[in-house]
């Protein structure tokens, strides 16, 4: 479904930022409270997004926040889910688990060749790297962004577009961390902070320099 352009932007800030409340969301975009709130009753209206129980203040009144529901998430594409899913299943049931787990492990060293490739075009900082790695990473619909920590930098994927494939076969993730432990191999340590599968809302990784 194609949102107007003021409810796909309160969107994306919902998929990248978490649950909000209405007066954070009116600031960081610019708009009124009142549009605010007009939109999110038409969003919550069509089941993209709901409710939060009441954050608790330590003065004045509860605050209701925003969140995506898992309709609302469903708006940001998982790359070909079915024939993947499908695939998956045919190999290990055919191949069996641990050549499925071969050619997850071939196809990220495919991936991992490409990101070192770009990564060594790159200015020869860490961040500078970093960046590079989310602006790649971005280009293949994972929403990255990197943030500077004061003892290293996290970088973000607000979104996994195979997030049905990981789900069906974690070798997707541990693959996708071992890359990222290997680029950055000898100058950094990259260790996930939060996982999509374990039930947070997002995946990262928190990069410390050695």
């Amino acid at each position: 479904m194609e949102l107007p352009k003021s409810q796909t932007r309160i969107m994306h800030r919902l998929k990248t930022r978490g649950p909000q409340s209405v007066k954070i969301l009116s600031k960081q975009l610019d708009m009124t409270t009142m549009g605010v709130r007009q939109h999110l009753m038409d969003l919550e209206s069509k089941g993209f997004i709901r409710q939060t129980q009441e954050e608790r203040q330590t003065r004045g009144r509860p605050v209701h926040l925003w969140k995506l529901s898992a309709k609302g998430h469903g708006q940001f594409p998982d790359t070909h889910s079915q024939a993947t899913l499908e695939l998956i299943d045919v190999i290990r049931s055919s191949l069996g688990g641990e050549a499925l787990d071969r050619l997850i492990d071939s196809r990220s060293e495919k991936i991992e060749a490409h990101y070192r490739e770009q990564l060594s075009q790159a200015e020869t900082g860490l961040q500078q790297q970093i960046e590079c790695l989310a602006q790649l990473r971005s280009d293949e619909g994972y929403m990255a962004e990197v943030r500077l920590l004061p003892d290293g930098w996290m970088l973000i994927e607000n979104h996994c577009p195979i997030c049905a494939a990981a789900e069906s076969c974690q070798q997707f993730c541990k693959s996708e961390l071992d890359s990222f432990q290997r680029l950055f191999s000898g100058i950094a340590s990259v260790t996930r902070t939060d996982h999509l599968l374990k039930g947070a809302r997002r995946c990262a990784y928190k990069i410390t320099a050695y």
